[in-house]
Protein backbone atom coordinates (compact mmCIF):
# COMPACT_ATOMS: atom_id res chain seq x y z
CA UNK A 1 0.00 0.00 0.00
CA UNK A 2 1.22 3.21 -0.85
CA UNK A 3 2.01 6.36 1.92
CA UNK A 4 -0.90 8.47 1.89
CA UNK A 5 -0.57 11.90 0.68
CA UNK A 6 2.57 10.51 -1.75
CA UNK A 7 0.51 11.00 -4.98
CA UNK A 8 -0.55 14.21 -3.74
CA UNK A 9 2.80 15.55 -2.97
CA UNK A 10 3.76 15.63 -6.72
CA UNK A 11 0.44 17.18 -7.96
CA UNK A 12 1.42 19.73 -5.72
CA UNK A 13 4.33 20.63 -7.03
CA UNK A 14 3.18 20.55 -10.40
CA UNK A 15 1.52 24.09 -10.43
CA UNK A 16 5.01 25.62 -8.84
CA UNK A 17 6.99 24.08 -11.24
CA UNK A 18 4.94 25.18 -14.10
CA UNK A 19 5.06 28.97 -12.94
CA UNK A 20 8.67 29.62 -12.73
CA UNK A 21 8.89 29.59 -16.77
CA UNK A 22 5.21 31.60 -17.08
CA UNK A 23 6.99 34.58 -14.47
CA UNK A 24 9.98 34.52 -16.85
CA UNK A 25 8.48 34.76 -19.76
CA UNK A 26 6.07 37.26 -18.72
CA UNK A 27 8.66 39.85 -17.19
CA UNK A 28 10.80 38.75 -20.76
CA UNK A 29 7.48 40.23 -22.44
CA UNK A 30 7.32 43.21 -20.00
CA UNK A 31 10.83 43.91 -20.20
CA UNK A 32 10.48 44.24 -24.78
CA UNK A 33 6.51 46.20 -24.18
CA UNK A 34 8.68 48.78 -22.14
CA UNK A 35 12.07 49.09 -24.20
CA UNK A 36 9.74 49.54 -27.05
CA UNK A 37 7.47 52.05 -25.57
CA UNK A 38 10.23 54.02 -23.98
CA UNK A 39 10.62 56.96 -26.56
CA UNK A 40 13.82 57.58 -26.18
CA UNK A 41 15.68 59.02 -28.95
CA UNK A 42 17.84 55.31 -29.03
CA UNK A 43 16.55 53.57 -32.08
CA UNK A 44 16.23 50.13 -30.90
CA UNK A 45 16.98 48.45 -34.23
CA UNK A 46 20.42 50.10 -34.46
CA UNK A 47 21.45 51.38 -31.20
CA UNK A 48 21.85 55.05 -32.77
CA UNK A 49 21.39 57.85 -30.76
CA UNK A 50 20.77 61.74 -32.36
CA UNK A 51 22.49 64.53 -31.73
CA UNK A 52 23.45 68.10 -33.32
CA UNK A 53 24.59 68.02 -36.57
CA UNK A 54 27.33 69.86 -35.55
CA UNK A 55 28.80 67.39 -33.05
CA UNK A 56 28.52 64.65 -36.30
CA UNK A 57 30.19 66.54 -38.64
CA UNK A 58 33.32 68.17 -36.33
CA UNK A 59 34.00 64.04 -35.62
CA UNK A 60 35.15 64.27 -39.08
CA UNK A 61 36.44 67.72 -39.27
CA UNK A 62 33.70 69.07 -41.38
CA UNK A 63 31.18 71.75 -41.08
CA UNK A 64 27.62 72.26 -42.30
CA UNK A 65 28.29 73.79 -45.67
CA UNK A 66 26.56 76.90 -46.06
CA UNK A 67 23.32 76.43 -48.00
CA UNK A 68 22.67 73.12 -46.45
CA UNK A 69 20.16 71.47 -44.59
CA UNK A 70 21.58 69.04 -42.09
CA UNK A 71 19.19 66.25 -40.75
CA UNK A 72 19.09 62.82 -39.48
CA UNK A 73 22.40 63.40 -37.39
CA UNK A 74 23.10 59.93 -35.15
CA UNK A 75 25.96 58.61 -33.31
CA UNK A 76 26.92 54.79 -32.04
CA UNK A 77 28.91 54.16 -29.80
CA UNK A 78 30.65 50.69 -28.70
CA UNK A 79 33.88 49.51 -29.91
CA UNK A 80 34.25 51.80 -32.03
CA UNK A 81 32.52 55.05 -32.59
CA UNK A 82 30.38 56.04 -35.91
CA UNK A 83 28.54 59.50 -36.43
CA UNK A 84 26.47 59.41 -39.39
CA UNK A 85 24.58 62.46 -40.77
CA UNK A 86 22.21 63.64 -44.08
CA UNK A 87 22.84 66.96 -45.95
CA UNK A 88 20.97 68.41 -48.83
CA UNK A 89 22.87 71.33 -50.44
CA UNK A 90 22.89 73.10 -54.02
CA UNK A 91 24.43 70.53 -56.21
CA UNK A 92 26.67 72.98 -57.17
CA UNK A 93 28.35 73.52 -54.01
CA UNK A 94 28.99 70.25 -53.19
CA UNK A 95 32.77 69.73 -54.84
CA UNK A 96 33.76 73.25 -53.08
CA UNK A 97 32.27 72.41 -49.62
CA UNK A 98 34.59 68.49 -50.09
CA UNK A 99 38.10 70.58 -51.72
CA UNK A 100 37.53 72.69 -48.78
CA UNK A 101 37.03 70.49 -46.13
CA UNK A 102 39.50 68.30 -47.05
CA UNK A 103 42.34 70.10 -49.27
CA UNK A 104 44.69 67.13 -48.73
CA UNK A 105 42.07 64.36 -50.10
CA UNK A 106 41.67 62.70 -53.37
CA UNK A 107 39.18 63.91 -55.95
CA UNK A 108 35.64 62.08 -55.17
CA UNK A 109 35.42 59.66 -57.42
CA UNK A 110 32.34 59.07 -60.31
CA UNK A 111 29.52 56.48 -61.21
CA UNK A 112 29.20 53.16 -59.17
CA UNK A 113 25.20 54.43 -58.42
CA UNK A 114 22.76 55.85 -59.49
CA UNK A 115 22.08 59.95 -60.45
CA UNK A 116 25.47 61.24 -60.73
CA UNK A 117 27.02 59.78 -57.60
CA UNK A 118 30.35 60.74 -56.09
CA UNK A 119 32.26 58.94 -53.43
CA UNK A 120 34.71 60.28 -51.02
CA UNK A 121 36.52 58.07 -48.57
CA UNK A 122 39.34 60.28 -46.69
CA UNK A 123 41.85 58.76 -43.89
CA UNK A 124 44.95 60.15 -42.34
CA UNK A 125 46.88 58.36 -44.73
CA UNK A 126 45.10 60.38 -47.46
CA UNK A 127 44.25 63.66 -46.56
CA UNK A 128 42.01 63.35 -43.10
CA UNK A 129 42.99 66.20 -41.26
CA UNK A 130 44.77 65.78 -37.66
CA UNK A 131 41.90 67.53 -35.99
CA UNK A 132 38.99 64.72 -36.85
CA UNK A 133 38.42 62.20 -33.80
CA UNK A 134 37.70 59.89 -36.81
CA UNK A 135 39.64 57.39 -38.57
CA UNK A 136 37.69 57.57 -41.84
CA UNK A 137 35.41 59.95 -43.35
CA UNK A 138 32.97 58.62 -45.82
CA UNK A 139 30.75 60.87 -48.18
CA UNK A 140 28.63 59.74 -50.78
CA UNK A 141 26.39 62.17 -52.78
CA UNK A 142 23.22 61.48 -54.90
CA UNK A 143 21.56 64.47 -57.27
CA UNK A 144 18.02 64.32 -56.15
CA UNK A 145 17.41 66.72 -58.94
CA UNK A 146 19.04 69.67 -61.21
CA UNK A 147 20.05 71.69 -58.36
CA UNK A 148 20.18 69.71 -55.16
CA UNK A 149 22.13 66.95 -54.24
CA UNK A 150 22.04 64.11 -50.96
CA UNK A 151 25.01 63.93 -49.34
CA UNK A 152 25.17 60.82 -46.40
CA UNK A 153 28.40 61.78 -44.30
CA UNK A 154 29.45 58.97 -42.47
CA UNK A 155 32.74 59.42 -39.83
CA UNK A 156 34.13 56.46 -37.78
CA UNK A 157 36.99 55.05 -35.55
CA UNK A 158 38.00 51.75 -36.26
Amino acid sequence: MAAPGRGRTRRELIPPVLAVPVVVLGALVAGVALRASSGGEDDARTGAAAVPCAEALAFGAAERPAGADARDCTVQRGIDTSYSAVLRMPREDVRGWLRTTYPDAPEPRTGGGVRGALRLEVTHENGLPGTAEAHVVQVRVENENAETALVRFSAFTM
